[in-house]
């Protein structure tokens, strides 16, 4: 049987960002994430209810994080879950937690934020379109803007705000 493993989740950071780098080079940083849901309970209450979860991003994308989030930042995470166990004084213990593939910031450019997206793919600041469209497919480096999804505006053929039909 064919299995998939996919999370997607919006919330805030829950502390400042701490990259590191291991033996081999690579960027690492471990963040903390709080996802808020609000439900109705039987009664008519409205319950909010706070899910904190841990998230692991890699390369490039560690590094954008440490530099442009902070403790309160909105952003979107899309990943995998990972189960960790291992044995302490004679106890098993496990933890799950996403290994973070992609980020997209949330927050306003002004607002502490970058206002990019982030990936295994590339690095920087998202770009601002350009009068002449990129109709390449969307799948680039980092200098092509395109920072691990492929989901930049201009890689649909738009070109600027004024193209925006609605």
């Amino acid at each position: 049987m064919a299995s998939f493993n996919r999370v997607i989740l919006v919330g805030n950071v829950t502390r400042d960002i701490e990259v590191r780098y291991i033996q081999s080079g690579s960027a690492v940083a471990e963040i903390g994430l709080a996802v808020n849901d609000r439900r109705k309970t039987a009664s008519g209450e409205w319950v909010d209810e706070t899910t904190f979860v841990d998230v692991t991003l890699w390369g490039r994308t560690a590094e954008i994080a440490g530099e442009y989030l902070s403790k309160g930042s909105p952003v979107l995470i899309e990943g995998r879950l990972k189960l960790d166990t291992w044995e302490t004084d004679g106890q098993k213990r496990s933890k799950l937690r996403v290994v973070g593939e992609k980020m997209q910031m949330l927050s306003p450019r002004g607002a502490g934020g970058g206002g990019g997206q982030a990936g295994p793919s590339g690095g920087g600041q998202r770009r601002q379109p350009q009068s002449t469209p990129n109709r390449g497919g969307g799948q680039g480096g980092g200098d092509a803007g395109n920072y691990g999804g492929g989901d930049d505006y201009d890689s649909f053929g738009g070109s600027s705000s004024d193209d925006i039909p609605f």
